[in-house]
């Protein structure tokens, strides 16, 4: 007992304090997965949508305290019987998640490791029965270094995740896993290798045979059947090759500019994923720089998921120099996690990005 509650507490700690720090690092992008949890049709908890980013900073700075006290052997009853609550609320989630096919994404692992639902869940029970393990195997846990030292570790572990979780919300992610990172070729993300796999889809074929309803499946071939046909149902068994930019398009009126903007030399891109909740103090230092981008020769354009009304509105208050067009807000609140964001592509290769507390890092050359 003693050997596992040791290996439990080594694998617990470091991989609540990997996965909370992947989240720390884009506490933002956890708030937009919990938004979706909340969301009318999975939770349907809407009231809480306005406190996700607030929870999400909450629940990633205690994943990694929390797997610095367990590794410490730091207030054990208060860490493990936190740790406990944790992981069977994550359980809960991943669980019904999964039953349900509501969620595809649990973002436990934010955009470095993508797991499938169930995946979610299997390893939320394995970290369940590692953490029982603690709970029933606490007087083996026994604490490392003096006590002064422990409060020292835990204090200082706390100011850290605090000053890491402020300057990513006021900038961008350190780390950035994503698609949109900068260097990615936006074209090159969307493209299907030759070899990819495609989807397997099975067909359940329904027909009336001799008075009574016949059902018979296959994976796509309509079958041999002495029969009057009623129906079909199609269900993807196998899902086929993603590529990791799948769901980027730049359309105005209908129209889809996506492919003509990608060969720009050089496109200041302003994205908004939201005019509404947009930081309208920034706008005076979009306008600057936008302007004198215009200057020196470059594409200037803005994408948003809001609607003509929006954009013509704010384009209008700060006298803005370039139009705006739509892009789904999902995608928009991919590639940057900032409201509004400003990035420069070169033939469609990110070369720059930041925040709109960074605008004047932006190189406009």
């Amino acid at each position: 007992m003693k050997h596992l509650v040791g290996f439990s507490r080594v694998f617990v700690g470091i991989l609540f304090i990997i996965s909370g720090f992947i989240k720390l690092n884009d506490p933002v992008g956890f708030s937009f997965k919990l938004e979706e949890y909340f969301s009318q049709g999975v939770l349907d908890l809407p009231f809480l949508m306005p406190y996700a980013l607030a929870i999400s900073i909450f629940v990633v700075i205690s994943e990694v305290v929390l797997g610095v006290f367990l590794l410490l052997g730091y207030r054990k009853k208060f860490t493990i019987g936190s740790l406990l609550l944790m992981i069977l609320f994550f359980t809960f989630l991943t669980f019904y998640s999964a039953y349900f096919n509501k969620v595809t994404d649990c973002g436990c692992f934010g955009d470095a490791i993508k797991l499938t639902p169930w995946e979610s869940f299997i390893k939320d029970v394995v970290l369940l029965v590692l953490i029982l393990i603690l709970y029933f195997g606490q007087e083996y846990i026994k604490p490392l270094f003096s006590k002064k030292l422990r409060q020292i570790i835990a204090l200082v572990s706390v100011v850290l995740c605090i000053i890491y979780g402020n300057y990513v919300l006021n900038h961008l992610p350190v780390i950035d896993f994503r698609p949109y990172k900068i260097g990615a070729n936006i074209e090159d993300g969307m493209e299907f290798p030759e070899d990819a796999p495609k989807p397997i889809y099975e067909y359940s074929w329904k027909f009336n045979s001799k008075g009574e309803e016949k059902v018979i499946v296959t994976n796509g071939e309509y079958p041999d059947v002495d029969g009057e046909f009623i129906g079909v149902e199609t269900e993807e068994i196998q899902k086929g090759y993603e590529p990791p930019i799948h769901d980027f398009t730049i359309e105005q009126e209908g129209e889809d500019f996506t492919a003509p903007l990608m060969q720009k030399d050089k496109l200041l891109i302003v994205v908004a994923y939201d005019l509404a909740k947009s930081e309208y103090e920034a706008y005076e230092k979009v306008k600057e720089v936008s302007d004198k981008a215009l200057d020196n020769g470059y594409e200037v354009i803005g994408m948003s998921a809001s609607n003509k009304e929006w954009t013509n509105r704010i384009i209008e208050e700060y006298q803005l120099g370039f139009e705006f067009y739509f892009t789904d807000e999902t995608t928009l609140k991919t590639i940057v996690r900032s409201n509004p964001g400003l990035l420069i592509l070169e033939r469609g290769t990110i070369t720059q990005k930041v925040h709109y507390n960074d605008i004047e890092d932006l190189k406009i050359e």
